[in-house]
């Protein structure tokens, strides 16, 4: 008998076939992914309609068919397992001539990409409107807290578009270096085909701070991307007090109690 089966209870084995045990990885995966698609997706609507997502999710929390879990709206999923699981079923599907289910598995990327690409954008139509500098700070880089992995993070997206939209950014995050913040960018950057020089001066509109008072700062708003308690117990509302006006928050992941000032704003409300 093997030493496993000593203390497994048998309950808990599920015996399969090669191609179940293979794809029951990769399902799990994208019907979490697809469940947090879902709700962003929903979020974008909320914010057209007048609608809160907290309170829609609540809602539909409540209903046991589907239960409450995974259902916070955020700027979108990272990670490195989630993309790379949700491309290898869709590979899968089109390799068996399953065009419409690679389309149906593909669409939960698209909408992850959209929430990212909307986030950012709100961002850089508040500073137009207002006719500020194109000064922003990022507070979060790792793609959930309590780690430094940022593989795939929303954080990369969202800054390397405002980069390219030419506004310059102050990012902080307590456990991700600048080195692999720069990577990131890098990266992302070299897969667009963009120069060397190109890369260069992008990043060359981009400071990594200390601490979360160094990069609120210079900026005019401010995007919180990643779920760091630091960022949540923060004095938001005696910092935005003795701001401007137009000085904005722009909540990510919605860590923030939105009651504290009218000046934090939430895509994810």
């Amino acid at each position: 008998m093997s030493i496993y089966a000593q203390w497994i209870p048998k309950d808990k084995i599920i015996t399969t076939n090669v191609w179940s045990s293979e794809l029951s990885k990769l399902a799990s995966n994208a019907m979490l992914a697809q469940r947090i698609s879902s709700i962003n997706s929903l979020s974008a609507l909320c914010e057209k309609t007048g609608a809160s997502i907290e309170e829609v999710a609540k809602a539909i929390g409540k209903d046991h068919r589907i239960g409450d879990k995974f259902l916070n709206a955020s700027v979108g999923f990272g990670g490195s397992c989630f993309q790379k699981d949700i491309l290898n079923l869709v590979y899968l599907c089109q390799t068996y001539g399953l065009e419409e289910v690679a389309d149906y598995w593909h669409q939960i990327l698209k909408i992850n990409d959209y929430q990212k690409n909307r986030f950012a954008t709100q961002i850089a139509k508040h500073l137009n409107i207002h006719d500020k500098p194109k000064k922003v700070s990022l507070l979060g880089w790792a793609f959930k807290k309590n780690t430094n992995d940022s593989r795939e993070s929303a954080a990369i997206y969202v800054g390397a578009q405002l980069l390219e939209k030419g506004h310059k950014l102050w990012v902080y995050d307590p456990m991700v270096k600048a080195s692999r913040i720069h990577l990131d960018l890098t990266l992302l950057f070299e897969s667009q085909n963009k120069s060397k020089e190109q890369v260069k001066k992008l990043l060359a509109n981009i400071t990594i701070c200390s601490s979360i008072t160094a990069a609120l700062s210079p900026a005019n708003v401010v995007g919180v991307l990643t779920e760091w308690d630091e960022f949540k117990t923060f004095e938001w509302n005696d910092f935005l007090e003795s701001n401007v006006d137009n000085y904005r928050v722009f909540d990510g992941i919605n860590p923030l109690n939105k009651g504290i000032s009218d000046k934090i704003f939430s895509i994810v409300n």
